[in-house]
């Protein structure tokens, strides 16, 4: 369903393929009442691939293994986010000792968040945007890491941190870029995208 900020949308089924619980509430403070659809997709990447290049690949993977639920009117969107330090993707922790190992690799260091939207229709294919953040930590301590990911909150999301939580309230020292780029959506580009929507 279409809002004010999009008002050539009206009438068309929006969908969002995905789990997240933070692009879900992107979406909706855009206005938009979507519906949330999930499925296991496989989110791989071609060896060598530049880490910030990774969440394009997957957000357009994600719209491909969702192309056979549209319906002319339909509008997809899809979304992947990493966390790239020094050259190296780090994904969604396995468990809390990889959160932790995240989480002591990030302390103190500067790394790039990249995150990918792609809005598919049957009329236009598949469009996406990529957006790029600087994120600086300060230093985090054990005992910070150990109670963080006792929190659970670390375990759903690339590099074992939520921009949106006490992490980026007391980890994050300095943020370049879109902040919801850093929580999972470029909101930003993903407006551009819709309204450039046919």
């Amino acid at each position: 369903m279409a809002t004010a900020l999009y008002p050539h949308l009206e009438g068309r089924r929006i969908i969002l393929a995905s789990q997240s619980p933070r692009r879900r509430e992107l979406i909706g403070m855009l206005g938009l009442d979507a519906e949330c659809v999930a499925r296991e997709v496989d989110e791989s990447w071609p060896l060598g691939m530049e880490g910030t290049e990774v969440a394009r690949h997957v957000a357009t993977n994600k719209a491909t293994a969702y192309a056979d639920m549209m319906g002319p009117n339909d509008i997809l969107i899809t979304g992947d986010t990493v966390v790239v330090l020094d050259g190296s993707v780090l994904e969604k922790p396995m468990d809390s000792a990889d959160a932790a190992r995240m989480l002591r690799a990030l302390s103190g260091q500067t790394h790039t968040v990249a995150s990918a939207v792609a809005v598919t229709t049957l009329n236009q294919g598949t469009r996406v945007a990529l957006d790029l953040c600087t994120v600086e930590f300060g230093q985090l301590t054990d005992a910070f890491i150990d109670t963080y990911i006792d929190t659970g909150s670390p375990m759903d999301k690339a590099g074992a941190y939520g921009v949106q939580d006490v992490m980026g309230l007391v980890g994050v020292h300095r943020l370049e870029g879109s902040f919801y780029t850093v929580m999972g959506l470029p909101t930003h580009r993903l407006h551009q995208l819709l309204l450039d929507t046919l």
